[in-house]
């Protein structure tokens, strides 16, 4: 506000705004001349001017023009003191003097240097936006941080990896299989097809062969007996029933390892000691259960039998304990568990793993028998079928050693002894599993690094197709020497 005062004492005072028109006359000097050359030079200072009209008091800022650029160098407060002179106006004629004070404030100084902003991360900006200020460098805790973060990630996808691998062998697995108990109906058919054929052109052959065509009968009947017992020979020595099976249980086996990798990913937090231990775990599977024939077949007819192993021998020990939620001070081992767990490796050590033990050693003496009597009894047939006309001998016993060797090679393959002993020697490796994982964890004198107790009884049991007061109940009889029964009931 601006406060006026008249030259002659009748005159009344008044009061007007003149920071409208001075904020015009501002704006319009700064947009032509060098702001910051002017900003820093103007200052406070009085200006004086009439007013020609007494009833209207209105400022005529504008009406002189000024050149701007030849008032260049002048400051900013000699530039808006000549525009605020007024001009004389000839039709007043009592002219009134006004004072008024204007006050200009004083500008800062601009200057454009541009300050360095210092580096930060994320964590230190949003800790300083916070009000916490961090004395530790975080840049040392983000290296660590990185770092472990990277190796975590390189774990998980070694580990996806694996798994891949893994789901790529359960196919091959089950599509070899299916292909290997083809091999078995096929050729069982078709050598049963070629002996009865043989022995009925050596029975034809006795009773009206004459000249050529008993000739012709009995080179036919020797060459398809001859045919029937190399083709014998091959398949009793790969066995395919007993392949077909090897295929099924590799099969299992690998997707319970692609499931406990899964598990691992989902719930646990690997390392590269987990990679490395499901390394070991499927190069045991592939040595157990090979693909391949030539080279890597497993021996079919061993001197003695053993259950199969499909394990790392020197890691039975589960030493990963996913459930942590409600961990007791014992990891959940008592002494009575521990006591009930050796009762049951006796009972399965004394029953199931020396029941399915006899059973192998027996199926395989008659793998053996049979293996052995189906080339015999086929290539006595040809013996025979080749002196027919000769003797009154040599047609009996080609067409009676045709028809066993057909019998002893449907009884063979179409019963699947070799399966049969597959499916003991699996099952004999499956309690030396349990037998060896238990002992293992007894043997363990820390209990935080035993897998949970209450976990690893449940386990037990299931494998034992067993509830846990059956367990319990089982482990009471063998301590009292009063077992009577095997410890699975799953098979």
């Amino acid at each position: 506000m601006v406060s006026s005062q008249a030259g002659s004492s009748q005159s009344k005072p008044f009061k007007f705004n003149i920071f409208p028109y001075m904020t015009q006359c501002y704006s319009s000097v700064s947009n032509t001349i060098n702001k910051t050359q002017y900003a820093s030079q103007s200052s406070f200072k009085t200006f004086s001017f009439y007013n020609t009209n007494t009833q209207d008091p209105k400022i005529f800022f504008l009406q002189h023009k000024y050149t701007i650029t030849k008032e260049k160098k002048k400051p900013l407060n000699q530039m808006a003191s000549a525009l605020l002179l007024p001009s004389a106006s000839s039709s007043s004629c009592c002219s009134r003097k006004i004072h008024a004070t204007i006050q200009v404030p004083k500008l800062p100084k601009l200057s454009f240097s541009v300050p360095k902003i210092p580096k930060r991360n994320l964590g230190e900006e949003l800790n300083i936006r916070d009000g916490f200020i961090n004395t530790t460098p975080v840049e040392k805790f983000n290296v660590i941080d990185d770092r472990s973060h990277s190796s975590s990630s390189n774990v998980t996808t070694q580990l996806y990896a694996i798994l891949e691998a893994v789901s790529d062998r359960v196919e091959m697995h089950a599509n070899i299989g299916e292909q290997r108990d083809n091999w078995n109906t096929l050729l069982l058919n078709s050598i049963n097809m070629i002996i009865l054929t043989a022995a009925t052109m050596a029975g034809v052959a006795v009773t009206g062969g004459i000249g050529m065509p008993l000739l012709a009968l009995k080179l036919s009947s020797t060459l398809l007996y001859s045919a029937a017992t190399g083709m014998l020979l091959i398949m009793n020595k790969i066995q395919p029933s007993q392949l077909a099976e090897e295929q099924r249980n590799a099969t299992r086996l690998f997707k319970q390892l692609q499931s406990q990798i899964q598990t691992m990913l989902a719930i646990g937090t690997p390392t590269q000691e987990d990679v490395k231990e499901v390394m070991e775990k499927v190069l045991a599977l592939d040595k157990a259960y090979p693909l391949p024939l030539l080279g890597a077949m497993l021996e079919k007819f061993p001197a003695k039998f053993e259950p199969a192993v499909w394990w790392p021998k020197n890691q039975v020990l589960q030493k990963k304990n996913f459930s942590h939620e409600g961990k007791q001070c014992n990891n959940g081992w008592s002494e009575e568990l521990e006591m009930e767990m050796r009762e049951i490796i006796k009972v399965v050590e004394r029953k199931d793993i020396e029941d399915y033990v006899r059973l192998g050693n027996l199926a395989l003496k008659i793998n053996k028998t049979l293996a052995i009597s189906g080339p015999l009894l086929t290539g006595i047939a040809a013996f025979g079928s080749a002196f027919i006309g000769n003797g009154s001998w040599a047609p009996i016993v080609a067409v009676a050693a045709g028809a066993l060797a057909s019998t002893v090679n449907a009884f063979e393959h179409g019963a699947q002894v070799g399966m049969v002993i597959e499916m003991y020697r699996n099952c004999g490796g499956f309690f030396r599993l349990l037998q060896e994982s238990i002992e293992a964890t007894l043997e363990e004198k820390d209990l935080e690094k035993r897998e949970n107790g209450e976990l690893f009884q449940m386990k037990v049991a299931m494998k034992l197709g067993r509830s846990l007061s059956q367990l319990r109940e089982l482990a009471t009889k063998s301590a009292s020497s009063r077992v009577d029964e095997f410890a699975s009931k799953l098979f």
